[in-house]
């Protein structure tokens, strides 16, 4: 089983055409699954759903708490894109001092493109993250664009539009 935890992020904004701007309504994740036919055992969980440069410290901690608490060992995250480094930054420094936390396997990944837009790229990070996580050994990993890094060595470069190695 895997818990999904859902936070936000590009990943389930909606266009709004009478206002013409990307909002929250609800999580794509049920029909997203659906649609994709998953057949890994999910337990979904929204934690909440803001844009990820809204996020505070108490945002965050709501996040790590979500995994203390989950019974499950393989955790993905969906995650907005801007800050989604700093979040797994935060989980693998909880980790680190929490046992039990830290034998999770614990993976963020997120969208450049909203699920509900042409050519978005929600699915195939989410399939890479399910996959991932049940191959992955415990820690904290960010996956996007069939890449897997760990936290603390990867960034956003936002000119390219991708994650990388962080130096």
């Amino acid at each position: 089983m895997v818990r999904l935890i859902i936070t936000g992020g590009t990943f389930d904004k909606h266009y709004d055409r009478v206002r013409g701007e990307l909002t929250f309504q609800q999580t794509h994740l049920p029909e997203i699954l659906d649609t994709v036919g998953c057949t890994v055992p999910v337990s979904l969980e929204i934690n909440q759903l803001i844009d990820s440069l809204d996020m505070g410290d108490d945002d965050r901690e709501r996040i790590v708490e979500s995994c203390r608490a989950a019974t499950e060992e393989h955790i993905v995250i969906t995650h907005g894109t801007d800050t989604m480094t700093v979040t797994a930054d935060r989980l693998r420094a909880a980790a680190q001092r929490d046992a039990a936390l830290g034998a999770r396997t614990i993976v963020l990944t997120g969208a450049m493109v909203p699920f509900t837009i042409s050519g978005s790229d929600a699915l195939f990070n989410l399939g890479g993250s399910l996959v991932a996580v049940q191959l992955l050994p415990p820690g904290v990993y960010v996956v996007m664009h069939g890449r897997v890094f760990p936290a603390g060595g990867v960034r956003k470069d936002t000119a390219a539009g991708k994650f990388v190695e962080s130096a």
